[in-house]
């Protein structure tokens, strides 16, 4: 009964996670560990996006295209 109610929301996670990992491959950057913790999504319903362990180097990069994302963003805001 489970399985079939959290059909919607496994899918998801899975979508998620391969945006998420597809968006970091793009900028040259990852998250070797990042998977979706399925076995806490079969015991509770609710599937979590394990992000891992990463180098700082990795971590790094991460950082500097969030940042970069949020300066475009604000630039975007400011001219509307």
């Amino acid at each position: 009964m489970l399985n079939r109610a959290t059909a919607d929301q496994r899918r998801e996670a899975a979508l998620v996670a391969d945006d998420l990992a597809a968006v970091l491959a793009l900028g040259d950057a990852k998250l070797p560990s990042l998977e979706v913790d399925w076995d806490f999504g079969r015991r509770t319903g609710c599937y979590l996006i394990c992000l891992g362990a990463a180098r700082i180097d990795e971590v790094e990069r991460i950082v500097e295209l969030l940042r970069k994302g949020l300066h475009f963003e604000r630039l975007a805001a400011d001219d509307s």
